[in-house]
């Protein structure tokens, strides 16, 4: 009987979740198991137990999903189960937590598209503004620092907790980044003042920047809000928009909005999940191979 495809999905949250359950099954897994509330000394045992339980050729179709909502602890999962691996009983392991892996990574590649379209070579040298600093703020500010910009990652109300972030972004994955917190409109308009790209990655329903904040922004050339929920993010950004003129200082910046972003990050995120399920090799995929799978794809 051949063997059928099935995705173990580890959690540290309560809950698996279901939109990364959905998009598993809809790229062509069979079944998706889900553990919740995994610690990192669980993902060991539960890798082997998966492992071990199919043969060689089983193993091929045997895939692991890390969710959850910390960057960081995503990144140690995936490395602990990519160890706990014993050849030849090796299967793909994928991490996205709160989808922020494939979220920043077509939120970046989405940017670059945008400026390499108005003939420029990309992020490089420019001055990046990214506002939020939870799971998507801290993917973006890396893969856009890795990208070659200049970046501040910024938090509307603790420098303590934007220096944190930036510091755990340069430990783990080596990305200078500058930090700041900027709460109020005078300090959004002097962050965005000399900004050539912002991007917003806050919570949802929260308006983040005024069409008065923007006319702060004399250098701006693109601004993307992740934000699917009225109000939008940033003021005049719709929802659907991917390249539409936006009111800003410039008089020359773009908007990108949640649904481009989204429809995206949904492309990259069912990519890795078919590229998983395919490969005759084990793979291991985390947000820079959704960057690299994200740059293809807007291509």
């Amino acid at each position: 009987m051949e063997h059928r495809y099935i995705l173990h999905f580890l959690t540290p949250s309560r809950h698996a979740s279901p939109f990364d359950v959905n998009m598993a099954l809809d790229a062509g897994f069979d079944a998706v198991m889900p553990y919740s509330q995994v610690t990192i000394d669980d993902v060991g045992p539960l890798t082997q137990d998966a492992i071990f339980s199919r043969g060689p050729n089983g193993v091929k179709r045997t895939g692991i999903f890390i969710g959850g909502r910390e960057v960081e602890l995503a990144h140690d999962m995936l490395e602990m189960a990519q160890s706990a691996m014993v050849p030849p009983f090796q299967a793909s392991v994928f991490a996205d937590p709160s989808g922020a892996y494939t979220t920043a990574a077509a939120m970046v590649a989405e940017v670059e598209r945008l400026l390499k379209a108005s003939n420029r070579p990309g992020l490089q040298a420019l001055n990046v503004v990214v506002y939020g600093i939870g799971p998507v703020g801290a993917c973006t500010a890396v893969l856009a620092a890795g990208a070659g910009a200049q970046v501040a990652i910024v938090s509307h109300n603790s420098e303590v907790r934007a220096r944190s972030v930036a510091a755990m972004c340069q430990a783990r994955f080596g990305a200078t980044i500058r930090s700041a917190c900027a709460a109020d409109s005078q300090q959004k308009q002097s962050l965005i003042r000399d900004c050539h790209v912002l991007l917003a990655c806050g919570k949802a329903g929260v308006r983040l920047f005024s069409r008065d904040e923007l006319s702060a922004a004399r250098e701006l050339l693109v601004a993307a809000d992740v934000n699917a929920v009225p109000p939008e993010g940033i003021e005049g950004v719709g929802a659907l928009d991917r390249g539409k003129a936006l009111p800003a200082g410039s008089g020359r910046a773009l908007g990108i909005g949640a649904l481009a972003i989204g429809n995206a990050k949904f492309k990259v995120q069912r990519g890795l999940f078919e590229r998983m399920r395919l490969a005759e090799h084990p793979v291991y995929f985390d947000f820079r191979d959704a960057f690299e799978l994200a740059r293809e794809l807007s291509a």
